[in-house]
């Protein structure tokens, strides 16, 4: 039978993950650090020193520390895709499909093995069950923060058994109570890129892990196909971008579109990165109830197409088991296949999935 007061905290090695490990032993817990490791080669996959910065602080607050290897795993289900994903003129987003099929399923697979019910990360989220019974991530109460956006693609089960002890805290706060408890990792810096790409050069690291088998250079056209010049290879570019392009066009340009099947960059004016509408594949439901919601059925919600982006008022219609259209209600920014369409029923996350 497992103990409730056992508990496993995902610890990255960075300040957020320690002090979610040490608010949870303040409440009494019995804590397990876990880390996992992605990558055998002790390079990327462990650029922010994760397992010795994990370690240290497990042996400060006196708790168990245990290394998950799963590089096959991660290789499968992240970096393959990631590579799959650029290649055919997508721009992945890898943290939201590591969240669910790599990081919670390895830990809470860890955990329950060990007769451990749940699982901590430090996220900056918090977790409600709703009246239906259903789970939802939901914006925490310093929107500073918030993390949610990534953690879409999270299933019902695994809400059901995490714990985010960071919810209503800020980032100054955690790093307050890092420095004040002696946590060595009170100041490191936050990782702000991919992972695996720790030198944010993607096309370089596609490259390097296919041994040149990339898409090669091809041409930059407009909308109706005039040829504009040569571009490297669709794996350097992404919709919206501006910047690298070596263009001489006299004013600024943009990467509007990408064609793989012709190895085409689609090049436009700023207005024509706009757009009213997206399709969505890969659907997971969190606040709404996806058996409930019927294809041709619609909603009104507020839509985030990037991490980063402040969102927009959109309505979405069911139209297929997996599929979604949305129109939003004003025109948001370099809408980019491979990228996540996340929609909000105010603070909780309602569904989202990837965009086509």
């Amino acid at each position: 039978m497992k103990d409730k007061n056992k508990i496993a905290v995902a610890m990255s090695g960075g300040v957020d993950s320690s002090v979610a490990a040490y608010l949870l032993l303040e409440k009494g817990y019995e804590v397990m650090g876990v880390t996992l490791r992605l990558r055998e080669d002790g390079g990327a996959g462990d650029v922010t020193g994760a397992i010795g910065d994990a370690s240290k602080v497990c042996g400060i607050l006196g708790i168990p520390h245990h290394v998950i290897s799963c590089p096959e795993l991660f290789r499968e289900k992240v970096i393959d895709r990631f590579i799959d994903e650029y290649v055919h003129g997508h721009t992945p987003n890898p943290c939201v499909v590591c969240n669910r099929q790599v990081k919670w399923a390895s830990v809470l697979s860890w955990a329950f093995e060990h007769d451990i019910p749940y699982m901590a990360t430090g996220h900056y989220s918090g977790i409600v069950r709703l009246e239906n019974g259903r789970y939802s991530v939901s914006r925490t109460k310093n929107g500073e923060k918030d993390q949610t956006y990534a953690l879409y693609g999270l299933t019902q089960e695994q809400l059901a058994h995490t714990v985010m002890p960071l919810d209503g805290l800020d980032k100054k706060e955690v790093r307050r109570i890092a420095e004040k408890t002696g946590l060595p990792v009170f100041a490191k810096p936050d990782s702000q890129e991919i992972c695996f790409v720790p030198d944010n050069d993607y096309a370089g690291f596609i490259e390097r892990e296919t041994g040149g088998k990339v898409p090669p250079e091809g041409n930059f056209v407009t909308e109706d196909g005039e040829v504009l010049g040569r571009h490297k290879g669709i794996t350097h570019y992404t919709v919206g971008q501006r910047r690298g392009l070596g263009l001489a066009m006299g004013h600024h340009v943009f990467v509007t579109g990408i064609r793989p099947d012709t190895n085409e960059v689609v090049i436009g004016e700023d207005k024509d990165v706009y757009s009213l509408e997206l399709d969505c594949r890969g659907l997971n439901f969190m606040s709404v109830d996806g058996d409930a919601f019927k294809n041709g059925e619609s909603l009104r919600l507020f839509g985030r197409i990037r991490y980063r982006h402040p969102g927009e008022w959109c309505t979405i219609k069911r139209t297929g088991e997996d599929t979604l259209h949305a129109v939003f209600e004003r025109p948001v920014r370099a809408v980019t296949p491979g990228q996540a369409a996340v929609f909000y029923d105010g603070d909780l996350v309602a569904c989202g999935g990837t965009i086509e």
